[in-house]
Parts: C-alpha cells; sequence; structure tokens
C-alpha cells in the first residue's frame, strides 16, 4: 500500500503511533529502514539550516514579503489606485534557498471590478461579470459574462476591445485580450515577458492581473468538507479558508475551444495558507523535495507543493520529525509514484483537475517515474549527486573540521540572507516611493504631502498596516521638511532649531541619507559649524561595511549574496539589529535651496529634447532630481563645509577622499557602492574647479562624460570651464 509505514505506524487514522520507524513499504514490499537514516536525516537537517531554510531565515523570508504586500498596498492608496498586491510563490513562502534561484510571484487583486457567482451579488455603478460554466467547461476554468452597471441585464453592446461576443445576446470579457491591455499599459517599461497568466516586464518576476472572487464558491466548499474531520489542514484552517478570498487569473485551458476567453480560478490564498502551516520538518522535507524532483523543466514548485499536501494528508503528524526527514522524502516519492503511474496528478483542492495537462507529457512522466522508481529503491542515494547550493557534497561532509567550517559558513550564509532580504526590502520601498513622487507629487506642494500625511496617520489604525505605514511616513515627513526648509532658506527665514527639530523624525531612515541632507540644508544656511558636526556623525556611522541602495539604478552587487554573506559582514556583527544600508541623497527642484549650486545642474541634466527622449520609463521618474551617492556627497559636504570655516587641511583631507574613492577602482567601497558614478566625477571635478586647476576640472568632467554621454549635467560644466579657461 502506497504511503505505509509498517511496525504498527501507518498513515490511515485509528492506530497506534510511536517516535521509530522500522520499516516502510515498497511497492507492496515491506523494506527495513536502514540505521543509517536517522542520523543522515539529523545531518540533512544541518545542511539544510546552513544553506537558508533555517526556521529564521524562512520567518525572516515571510515577513519581508507580507511587509513587501502591505507596502504597496499603501503606496497604492496614496496613488488613488484599486488594487491589492499579494506575493506568492517559494519567496514569500521562505520554501527556496539561493541556488534555487526562485522567481518572484506578484498578483494585483483588482477591485474596480465585480465579480458575481449569481444574480443577487449585482452591483449598481460597477462594471459587474458573472461567472460562467458551460457543459464542456474545463474545471478550475469560467467564461466572465458582461453584465450592466444601471441594471442586472446582460450588456449586448460591443463596446470594448475586450469583449468578444458569444452568440447574439452574450459579451464575454476575454482574458488574452485582458492581457493585452496590461501590456499595452506596460509597454514602455522594457521586454514584456508573456507566460501563462502572467505579463511582467521584469526578468525575474511573474506579475499576474486578476480578479477577486469572495462569495462562496461550490470548488472551495467541496475541500472544505472533504478535509473535515481529518488531522490537516486544522478546522481552524478550513474555517478560514471558507471565508478566504479567490482568485480569476487570466488563463485558459490549452485544450479548450475558449482557451482565449477562459478565466481560471486559483485558490492562491488558502494555498500559502496550508503553506504557512507546515513545521520546520515539513518546510525541510518540501525543499529536499525540490532539490530530488526538479530534474528537468517539467515538474514545477506547484507539483511539489501539491505532492507535500497529499503526503501531510495521509501521514501521522508524529511522523513530521527532522530525525524521519530520509523516510518523509520517500513517502513524498511514493506519492508521486502513484499519481505518475495513474497519469493524474490532482489538484488539491479544486476537484477534477489533472496538474499534468498540458505541463507533462506521457513520455515524460514515464521517463519521471522510472527516475523516481530508481530512487526510492536506492534508499535516495541520489541525494548526494545533487549539486543545488553543493547540498549533496555538504550532506558527504566527512571530517569534524569539514562539519564545523559548514557550520561556520552556514551562519555567515544566512546572515547574508537576512541582509539581502532586508536590502530588497528598502530597495523596493525607495522604488515605488520614487515612482510615487515622480507621478503623484511634481507639484510638490505642502498642502499634498499633508494630504498624504493625513491618508497614512489614517492606515496606522490598522494594526498589519501600522508599521509599514509608520516607515513610509518617515520618508515623506523628511521630503516635507527638506521642502519647507528650501522655502526658508529662500525668504531668509531660516531657523537653526527648526531645522533640527524637524529633520529628527526622519534621521532613523538608513545611516546617511536624511544627516547628509540635514548637513546640506545647514550649510546652504550659513550654519557651517553645525553642518561639520553633523557630518563628522556621518562619517562615524559610515564605516566600511555599510552598502548603498539606490532606487533607480542597478548593479550586479544588488544580488550577490557572497558579498552580503562575506564582505559586509567581516567587521559588523551589530548589522542584524541595525541594518548598514546608506540611501543615495536626492533633491527634487523644490528643495534646491537645500542644496550646494553644482547639483542644481542635475536637475536639467539635458542639453536637447533629444536627450530627454532618450530616457527610459525608470530615468523619466527621477532625472528632473539631483540624485547622488551618499559617501561621494559626504567627502565633497566637507570640502565645502571646512572651506567655508577656513579649515584647509581638512577640507585638503576631504579632496583626498572624494578623489580615492570616486577613482580608485579597487577601493572597497567602491566596487558595491557606485550608482551614481558620473554625479560623483562631477563633483570631483567641480572641486578642481574651485581649486582653481581648470585642467584638472576639464579632465573628470570629460570622464564623467565618456562614462555616461547623454543626460549628463558634465555638458554643462564643460562650457562653463571652457568659458573661464578662455574667458
Amino acid at each position: 500500500m502506497e504511503g505505509k509505514v509498517s511496525n504498527n505506524i501507518t498513515t490511515k487514522s485509528g492506530t497506534s503511533e510511536q517516535e521509530t520507524l522500522v520499516s516502510y513499504t515498497n511497492r507492496g514490499n515491506t523494506q527495513r529502514v536502514p540505521e543509517y537514516f536517522a542520523l543522515l536525516s539529523i545531518r540533512m537537517t544541518h545542511v539544510l539550516n546552513d544553506i537558508g531554510v533555517e526556521r529564521r531565515t524562512v520567518m525572516k523570508r515571510r515577513r519581508t514579503f507580507l511587509w513587501l504586500e502591505r507596502c504597496a498596498q499603501i503606496i497604492g492608496c496614496l496613488h488613488g489606485s484599486n488594487m491589492e498586491c499579494f506575493h506568492f510563490g517559494s519567496q514569500s513562502e521562505g520554501t527556496t534557498t539561493p541556488g534555487l534561484l526562485s522567481d518572484i510571484d506578484i498578483l494585483y487583486g483588482r477591485n474596480e471590478v465585480n465579480i458575481m457567482t449569481d444574480w443577487e451579488y449585482w452591483k449598481a455603478e460597477m462594471m459587474n461579470l458573472l461567472m460562467l460554466k458551460c457543459d464542456n467547461s474545463p474545471p478550475q476554468q469560467y467564461l466572465l459574462q458582461l453584465i450592466m452597471s444601471d441594471r442586472p441585464v446582460p450588456e449586448t453592446r460591443l463596446f470594448d476591445k475586450m469583449l468578444v461576443k458569444n452568440g447574439p445576446e452574450q459579451l464575454l470579457f476575454s482574458s488574452e485580450q485582458f492581457k493585452n491591455s496590461v501590456e499595452r499599459i506596460h509597454e514602455n517599461r522594457g521586454t514584456i515577458k508573456k507566460e501563462g497568466p502572467s505579463v511582467s516586464f521584469l526578468t525575474e518576476w511573474d506579475i499576474v492581473h486578476a480578479f477577486y472572487t469572495r462569495e462562496p464558491l461550490p470548488e472551495i466548499q467541496h475541500w472544505i468538507g472533504r478535509c473535515q474531520g481529518r488531522r490537516w489542514p486544522s478546522p481552524k484552517l478550513l474555517e478560514a479558508a471558507r471565508v478566504t478570498a479567490c482568485f480569476l487569473v487570466p488563463a485558459g485551458h490549452p485544450d479548450s475551444v475558449y482557451r482565449n476567453e477562459e478565466w481560471r480560478l486559483s485558490p492562491n490564498l488558502v494555498e500559502r495558507m496550508l503553506m504557512f502551516s507546515f513545521n520546520t520538518a515539513q518546510i525541510k522535507c518540501y525543499v529536499t523535495s525540490l532539490f530530488s524532483f526538479i530534474v528537468n523543466d517539467a515538474i514545477t514548485s506547484f507539483h511539489c507543493k501539491t505532492i507535500m499536501f497529499y503526503t501531510i494528508e495521509r501521514t501521522l503528524p508524529s511522523m513530521w520529525k527532522e530525525h524521519n526527514l530520509m523516510i518523509l522524502v520517500i513517502l513524498c516519492m511514493q506519492t508521486l509514484r502513484k499519481w505518475l503511474r495513474d497519469g493524474v496528478l490532482p489538484h488539491f483542492i479544486i476537484p477534477d483537475v489533472n496538474l499534468f495537462d498540458g505541463k507533462i507529457t506521457r513520455r515524460q512522466q514515464i521517463r519521471l517515474l522510472q527516475y523516481v522508481d530508481s530512487m526510492i529503491k536506492n534508499n535516495l542515494q541520489d541525494i548526494f549527486l545533487i549539486d543545488i547550493d553543493n547540498f549533496g557534497q555538504l550532506l558527504c561532509a566527512g571530517s569534524l573540521y569539514d562539519i564545523g567550517h559548514g557550520r561556520e559558513v552556514g551562519r555567515s550564509l544566512n546572515k547574508g540572507i537576512y541582509l539581502l532580504l532586508e536590502f530588497n526590502r528598502v530597495k523596493q520601498l525607495l522604488n515605488r516611493l520614487t515612482a510615487y513622487s515622480g507621478e503623484h507629487l511634481l507639484v510638490k506642494t505642502e498642502h499634498n504631502i499633508i494630504r498624504s500625511l493625513l491618508t497614512l496617520f489614517g492606515l496606522c489604525k490598522n494594526p498589519s498596516l501600522k508599521p509599514v505605514a509608520l516607515e513610509i511616513t518617515e520618508h515623506l515627513y523628511a521630503i516635507r521638511t527638506s521642502l519647507r526648509t528650501s522655502t526658508s532658506i529662500r525668504s531668509g527665514r531660516l531657523c537653526f532649531g527648526d531645522i533640527l527639530a524637524c529633520f529628527q523624525y526622519s534621521l532613523r531612515t538608513d545611516v546617511a541619507s536624511t544627516r547628509l541632507k540635514m548637513a546640506s540644508a545647514l550649510y546652504c544656511g550659513g550654519h557651517l559649524r553645525s553642518a561639520a558636526v553633523v557630518l563628522e556623525d556621518v562619517e562615524r556611522r559610515y564605516h566600511i561595511n555599510v552598502k548603498a541602495v539606490c532606487a533607480v539604478r542597478c548593479q550586479p552587487s544588488d544580488s550577490d549574496l557572497q558579498m552580503f554573506a562575506k564582505t559586509m559582514l567581516d567587521h559588523c556583527d551589530r548589522s542584524l539589529s541595525e541594518p548598514p544600508f546608506a540611501f543615495c541623497v536626492k533633491f527634487l527642484r523644490q528643495e534646491m535651496s537645500c542644496a550646494p549650486f553644482i547639483l542644481w545642474f542635475e536637475m536639467i541634466r539635458n542639453m536637447t529634447e533629444e536627450e530627454v527622449a532618450q530616457r527610459n520609463y525608470t530615468e523619466k521618474q527621477w532625472m528632473d532630481y539631483a540624485e547622488v551617492d551618499a559617501r561621494s556627497f559626504l567627502h565633497y559636504l566637507q570640502y565645502l563645509t571646512y572651506g567655508g570655516l577656513g579649515e584647509r587641511k581638512r577640507q585638503l583631507q576631504a579632496l583626498d577622499e572624494l578623489g580615492l574613492y570616486v577613482c580608485e577602482t579597487g577601493h572597497q567601497n567602491n566596487q558595491y557602492n557606485m550608482y551614481h558614478h558620473e554625479t560623483a566625477i562631477n563633483l570631483l571635478g567641480h572641486c578642481y574647479e574651485m581649486e582653481r586647476h581648470y585642467k584638472g576640472a576639464l579632465h573628470y568632467y570629460e570622464t564623467s562624460l565618456r562614462r555616461c554621454k547623454i543626460n549628463n549635467a558634465a555638458n554643462w560644466h564643460l562650457r562653463r570651464v571652457l568659458s573661464l579657461i578662455c574667458g
């Protein structure tokens, strides 16, 4: 019997439980569990911990992606958008490792449409779509009929490209045309990748736009009824699933005549609840199954997830312990073997859906069955050959030195994953804020920012949104403070106390950027000694392991886990409590009075309209601002401030530091902290210009142009210096 473990332990209820497994069934024959299984299971547990399947790392992944969901929801609310964001898949579930290279799956739930399961759910003044099932509709697939918004009768007017006629009196909302409309909206953001329901402009992201269905669905109710009275899922989880929304994603069945019109029912939130209910042993078993099963592109993580669901459902809870990990993986393999023999892998929640259809051919199934049979017969010996994350090699570590060294590497890797997740979190936050500023704050009146802040204060009443709303508030408050300070400087009414009091609230955003904006405002307002004190504080905080974060530009080090695991943590054990990040310093045009004069040119980088036309989608959001790396701006401000104070020695030292940082390519910080290289070179050129070393200034401005020929303020600087030389 598949999935049965002998010695009074079985997958069916009503039998006794023991902690030690003695034998298991293999193709109807009882086989004794090798004595080394327990020891190997413990070693496998340690290896999985070391490559990122440690409980704390798993929870950090989940918290990070849940935070990003709420961040997207809040920014969307500030936009006036009527969508909610959800992260699904292995990344957000915490069930991945660096070597699996899992994509990021994001789903936008669209609220502007009312999905009706029955006529009683019709709503006035909304786009209403009625879910339909035809006699020959594949399971999980629905058609959406358009219903009028002023009365509950079918719409017959063909007034939109997304509508398709189905008979004389029925209009269907086409899933394919819907995806095409999403593609047109985002076509200026880069190369579009369409795969299944996803329409994405980012290489490693799958982005799906879907509609909610919030009413009771027969498929979900049937599943809840089937699961009641079982050990797993728990009654509490089933009760939550009963009221959880599902999604209709734009994907038709490949064999359906309506494949361009059909929408697929997806219980993503229910599946996420199931994954979040996994204990540590189940998480490790799932990841090991991913390593073992994904031998080609046929089996997907969703197949593995479904296999886990069935295995957990049919296995005693007492078996899910880490010292049983080897036998648990075999049980998963037996589950897969059964489905491969039958040629059917049933969806765990939605009945009559075969997950092999359109994904794995019968020939591939047979080949995979032979592989699984071999794995079970050989007691999983092939796991020693798994090269993902060096899993097999680490599992083979024989000496105490190898094991101890592996533990140390594992701790470093988990810290690196922790910091990389935090880096990506703040980078996405900055990116969303930049997009929000570019699209909604161009007028930048204080009234508009106050309105946004009031919205954020209202969202703080929601306990789950409060921490995210407060962090976003800090960033917007920093913009408001800088705008007010700029206005005060222009009017000559700058109050030193006001600057410190207002900036104080936003100093926690990162190591340097807000403090540097405060120092810049103090410098521009004539408070040079106070500016020098702030700059000294920034320099103390800006230790060698601080990583720059840019909202608008990327570089290879942004995803270099080894850099985060090794370089940043060499002398930075405190980093886990205080992430060592420095954001790029950004000045809007309305903040120019807080910025040194040379940065004003960064706000008009283009010489011609042709240059503006060559900007990509992201560049259009920030190139009318001044944006500079924090470290280079620190040394430039030191040069200005110490020069103003008459401290020539310190001024020249700041110039040397800026030159070393900008020009020495082997400099450790320079390797992964320079995003706006051309701007940093321009600042260095301006220092030489102020030193009346015009040839040196020309050299650096020309160097800047060689790095970035268009949309570069160096064009203006060259003209100015040439006029001085000729003048």
